[in-house]
């Protein structure tokens, strides 16, 4: 007798490599250009990259992403922890390559900022965060790398919402589909036959 498998209970080391090589790109791009804006600019300098399109304007900022809820830095220092511990132990639930990329992205995003609360003055998990990123045209806050990250995991999350991809990378079937169609929760289990074969 074939001995029964569900993918529940495997990990997927594909997905979790994706996983993790987007965390590091993330973390990497972030913390090696946060060190170029620390090293060569001047707090509060201005630097015209692409005129009025993009500029570099380095600040130190206190609260969340986009300069919000400023002085209330423990907290995001806790919730992005917690956030952090949350990734890794869910991880092991994805099978989906899209997905993985979505929680890469938020996970190198969010590390990148909790080094900043952790290791930055003024004191350990009040540290302010580096942000240099600019676009006066279109949005009026300062952000840097990890933020521009955490941003794009969330709008992937909307999209793959949307299009009813799973966690497996099963899709969800539209109300219009006959019925017994229903995508199967396991992707690597192959529908039954039922032609008697």
């Amino acid at each position: 007798m074939p001995r029964p498998t569900s993918s529940a209970t495997k990990v997927s080391g594909r997905v979790l490599a994706v996983l993790a090589f987007v965390a590091v790109v993330a973390y990497a791009l972030d913390q090696v250009s946060k060190w170029l804006v620390v090293d060569r600019l001047v707090e509060g300098e201005t630097v015209d990259v692409l005129g009025r399109v993009l500029q570099f304007q380095f600040v130190k900022n206190p609260g969340a992403a986009f300069s919000m809820a400023s002085g209330s830095t423990w907290i995001f220092s806790i919730a992005a922890s917690a956030v952090v511990v949350a990734i890794v132990v869910f991880a092991r639930r994805i099978r989906s390559v899209a997905w993985a990329v979505l929680f890469g992205m938020l996970l190198g995003g969010t590390l990148g900022n909790l080094t900043d609360r952790l290791l930055r003055e003024p004191s350990f998990g009040q540290g302010h965060v580096v942000d240099f990123l600019y676009l006066p045209w279109i949005l009026p806050a300062i952000f840097n790398v990890a933020d521009v990250f955490i941003v794009s995991s969330m709008c992937l999350l909307v999209l793959l919402t949307l299009l009813g991809v799973g966690l497996d990378g099963t899709r969800t079937p539209s109300r219009d589909a006959p019925a017994g169609t229903e995508a199967s929760d396991d992707a690597d289990v192959p529908a039954a036959r039922t032609d008697g074969a």
